[in-house]
């Protein structure tokens, strides 16, 4: 009776043991090899995937860039590591706070605040790197993101969803563009994020305090990565400001992301790749440079009326070296864009501002993306200038010219003192509508070129006070009808005559 009673509770142990799983969680970790210039090499982590963020024994945190076997190649991000200390895999990518809590203030490239205004309230969080909106998705780019610049607006029209390259040699004015485009959003309900890439923390305290005192830094986001962080934090901060810029695009809104700038973005992306010991091609850059801005600027887009037709228009800069704009990352961005502003050192150093060169400058969007107003008035701008530019040449070697060409010159030479403007000197559409029809109709030319400037300004501040309802029927429908037109003449024809030899009228 004792024996099969053991045997019964023998059998009923075994089955248990039997059918039993075991429930013990498994934690895979690895261990540092070896560490140098901010590029760990790690043992182990088997099932680690690209991109992922690591925890390292010390608080540090790496980016996980290379896989091969026996272990993988990450890149800090911040933090201190040693030989031997423990790695372990967190399971997410990379990923940045996101939300309207964000406006007006400055974050780095995984969303910590650089401002000293205390945290930031934001709970919602995207992944850097997400995929670009598919071509079903998108709509056609129709709508003109108005900067403001008269020269830009007129000849090179950037559209909302558009990408638009600024390119030229260093101190050129790229960034006072960019800057111009972001204050002329300011009460347009444009959101707006600029991402300073490797710049220095003096630079981007001077912008953000231009942004303050001209309104516009409450509606922008700063994303700053400094020339001292690591290679790493430079390489993933316009993915980051595109994935806080994505966060307003697919609720409905339209936003300006400016990328400032991608030559240096593709400089840390090439030091983390040779210290990663990947084989280099052209100009040392990895094979897949082009890949690494591609996948950025796909991602601007004009979304269809189903996913609620928000925009996401990039303006990236890349500088170039004595004017070569067929260098290697300068080519692989203009590929990329659709169209791009050309900023060249000698109208620069000329006086012309913006020193934008029209010839190299185009807009592949074209005038689909211009308001009908400015369409109306802008047609044969672009030739003019071209023709001024061409003609002029010949006038400094002393050349013989009939009296129409001399004419012509003298046309050029203050339509090219009309299209100078300061940094924060913006127009609104119904200014440069008025100043370009202003221009075909003569207006300037009894003006000595010294003094265009000045007319201009009396000329708006003119019409402003005696013709505010044209200026805002223009302003407010994005047309010029045949009446505004021709009220517009007649007040220019008014200006003319009050304005008479006190502005410096010549025969």
């Amino acid at each position: 009776m004792v024996e099969s009673s053991f045997a019964t509770v023998g059998a009923f142990l075994k089955q248990r043991v039997t059918a039993a799983e075991p429930d013990t969680a498994v934690y895979e970790y690895g261990e540092v090899e070896s560490f140098s210039d901010n590029i760990v090499q790690i043992k182990g982590l088997s099932k680690c995937r690209y991109g992922e963020l690591l925890d390292f024994d010390g608080g540090a945190v790496g980016l996980t860039l290379d896989l091969h076997l026996g272990g993988v190649g990450a890149a800090l991000l911040g933090g201190k590591v040693s030989t031997s200390s423990v790695v372990r895999p967190t399971g997410r990518v990379a990923e940045v706070a996101v939300g309207p809590e964000l406006l007006g203030r400055v974050v780095d490239p995984i969303g910590r605040p650089l401002d000293g205004k205390g945290e930031i309230a934001s709970t919602k969080f995207r992944p850097i790197e997400s995929p670009a909106p598919t071509i079903m998705q998108r709509a056609g780019v129709d709508t003109a993101l108005e900067t403001g610049i008269l020269s830009i607006d007129s000849m090179i029209p950037i559209g909302r969803g558009q990408r638009e390259l600024i390119i030229g040699d260093r101190q050129t004015g790229k960034t006072s563009i960019a800057l111009s485009a972001i204050m002329n959003q300011k009460g347009r309900g444009v959101y707006c994020v600029y991402c300073a890439i490797g710049q220095k923390a003096s630079t981007v305290s001077s912008l953000v305090h231009q942004l303050e005192v001209a309104g516009a830094l409450e509606n922008t986001v700063i994303v700053a990565a400094f020339s001292s962080d690591a290679a790493a934090m430079q390489y993933i901060a316009p993915y980051a400001a595109c994935s806080i810029a994505e966060e307003f695009m697919y609720a409905g809104k339209d936003v300006l992301v400016v990328y400032d700038d991608l030559s240096k973005h593709a400089v840390a992306y090439r030091a983390m790749s040779l210290l990663l010991r990947r084989p280099s091609g052209r100009e040392a850059y990895p094979g897949d440079v082009f890949y690494l801005h591609s996948r950025l600027l796909e991602r601007s887009a004009k979304l269809n009326d189903e996913l609620g037709g928000g925009s996401l228009t990039a303006l990236p800069i890349v500088e170039t070296m004595a004017g070569d704009i067929s260098a290697y990352i300068p080519t692989n961005v203009i590929s990329i864009t659709d169209g791009q502003i050309y900023l060249e050192t000698e109208l620069f150093n000329a006086g012309m501002r913006p020193a934008i060169n029209v010839g190299l400058s185009v807009s592949r969007v074209g005038r689909s993306a211009q308001s009908k107003a400015m369409r109306a008035v802008s047609g044969s701008l672009r030739l003019d200038v071209s023709q001024y530019r061409e003609m002029a040449v010949f006038t400094q070697f002393g050349a013989d010219i009939d009296a129409a060409t001399a004419a012509m010159l003298k046309n050029g030479e203050r339509l090219m003192e009309l299209l100078k403007q300061h940094q924060d000197q913006l127009f609104s559409l119904s200014e440069q509508v008025s100043i370009l029809l202003a221009v075909s109709n003569g207006v300037f030319t009894r003006y000595e070129k010294r003094g265009v400037d000045d007319a201009r300004a009396a000329l708006l501040k003119y019409l402003h006070e005696n013709a505010e309802s044209v200026m805002h029927s223009i302003d407010t429908t994005g047309k010029l009808s045949d009446e505004d037109k021709a009220d517009l003449i007649r007040w220019f024809e008014r200006f003319a005559a009050e304005s008479g030899e006190s502005n410096g009228e010549r025969n």
